[in-house]
């Protein structure tokens, strides 16, 4: 039993929120290639899906090399993670025949959501970044995909390939609008407004980001700062039981030597 588990990471540790990041990534890219292999797409719709699959695939080898330059054992985080590499291989052409490490993503994605029954965010700048960099690929995603579908072969229309519908969807999402490629039909409009409102939050959430890392304080010095008031605490309450132990201790010698004079008095007495 524990054979057929063993590519299983260990469970230990609560889940980051780039693990959270990655497995909405994988779910994406689950999706990406369910549509190259069983949707029936155009030339350019489908480049459009390997370009993105490629991107998504990009980060999660990013992710893994980065992770394991960190690993302190790298033999081990290679040995549990390896599925990780493996599942990451962009979809392209010379590897369409490998369809074996497409199935791997789902395998992959079943195996992050079970380490992620309870999700730990309490870190929120790395939620953040994670947060953004999700939201990011989900938006040029869909918005090229959905954009170069809807406008692909209309009259007038001005993107007709997988580029320009990339580039029409940063162009979009930065509100810079060239106006060099820009949709002509009534569901274009619509969604290059959803792409609007989506931008704008982005990018807000981003300059809030930004103030946040020079104006509050990180998480390191808050923790950093507790321990030092805590240690503080400490040393002034085991410096004042010294001092009570002092003087206990001073007392017990002064009881005792009353308690001697008084015996020696009573036997002179005697």
């Amino acid at each position: 039993m524990a054979e057929k588990k063993r590519w299983l990471p260990p469970m230990e540790q609560a889940p980051s929120p780039f693990q959270l990041a990655m497995m909405a990534l994988s779910l994406i890219s689950v999706v990406v290639v369910l549509m190259l292999t069983f949707a029936k797409l155009d030339t350019e719709t489908r480049r459009l899906l390997l370009f993105v699959d490629a991107s998504i695939c990009t980060i999660f080898i990013s992710y893994f090399f980065i992770n394991l330059f960190r690993a302190d054992d790298k033999r081990h985080y290679i040995r549990h993670n390896w599925i990780d590499l493996v599942a990451s291989i962009p979809a392209i052409e010379p590897l369409r025949m490998a369809r074996l490490f497409q199935i791997l993503r789902v395998i992959r994605l079943l195996r992050m959501t079970r380490s992620i029954i309870v999700p730990m965010m309490k870190q929120r700048r790395q939620a953040t970044l994670a947060s953004l960099l999700v939201a990011l690929v989900t938006l040029l995603t869909f918005a090229s995909v959905l954009i170069l579908i809807v406008e692909s072969g209309e009259p007038g229309s001005n993107i007709h390939t997988a580029e320009e519908a990339i580039w029409w969807a940063l162009v979009t999402i930065s509100t810079v609008g060239y106006g060099d490629h820009y949709p002509v039909t009534t569901i274009g409009h619509v969604i290059g407004g959803i792409v609007i409102v989506c931008g704008v939050s982005f990018f807000g959430v981003i300059s809030g980001y930004m103030a946040s890392i020079f104006i509050a304080p990180d998480e390191s010095e808050k923790l950093d700062t507790q321990s030092e008031e805590i240690r503080s605490d400490l040393q002034h309450a085991l410096h004042r039981m010294e001092q009570n132990q002092a003087t206990l201790l001073q007392e017990v010698t002064e009881l005792k030597q009353q308690l001697k004079q008084q015996l020696k008095q009573g036997k002179s007495l005697e």
